[in-house]
């Protein structure tokens, strides 16, 4: 099994996730699935099988979560030192084109989020990024084409 990596903060995430699936989600389900069982044939009962459809997804997100929460190494990302670029750092970039300027946090894939500036470690720009210095230019292959950033700074949050 692969160790996936993830910062303190999406591993406490990760578990809060699990336990409000297991602690109040599933019992909420439980109780409904008895509730709609009482209104009687089930083989046309909407209500008993809406609930049998979350409950269905409530235990496949608790497998999941609890086979990712086994294999996660979870890296204290203070204890990095920022001179390159690598799982943890926020970078900036400039795309040396159109000088837009952009900030990225490195992360493992079950915290990447793009529209908090999260990307996995696995994305096509961190893999280009990684490794790099400040003032080093990488070229990454998007969907949109190939860009060329350049490194403004790198930060340890």
């Amino acid at each position: 099994m692969d160790k996936v990596p993830i910062t303190a903060g999406g591993f406490q995430r990760l578990q809060e996730e699990l336990r409000q699936l297991k602690t109040v989600e599933r019992p909420a389900v439980i109780k409904a699935i008895a509730e709609a069982r009482e209104h009687g044939d089930l083989s046309e009962n909407a209500e008993y099988h809406a609930a049998r459809e979350r409950q269905s997804f409530i235990e496949g997100r608790v497998a999941e979560l609890e086979d990712v929460i086994s294999r996660c190494e979870v890296i204290d990302v203070k204890k990095l030192s920022g001179d390159t670029v690598t799982f943890g750092v926020t970078v900036e970039v400039a795309d040396e084109d159109t000088d837009e300027e952009t900030k990225y946090t490195i992360v493992g894939p079950y915290e990447a989020d793009l529209s908090k500036g999260m990307i996995s470690t696995s994305s096509p720009i961190a893999r280009a990024l990684i490794g790099k210095r400040v003032g080093d230019s990488v070229e990454v292959a998007t969907p949109r084409g190939a860009k060329s950033l350049e490194i403004l700074s790198i930060a340890i949050q």
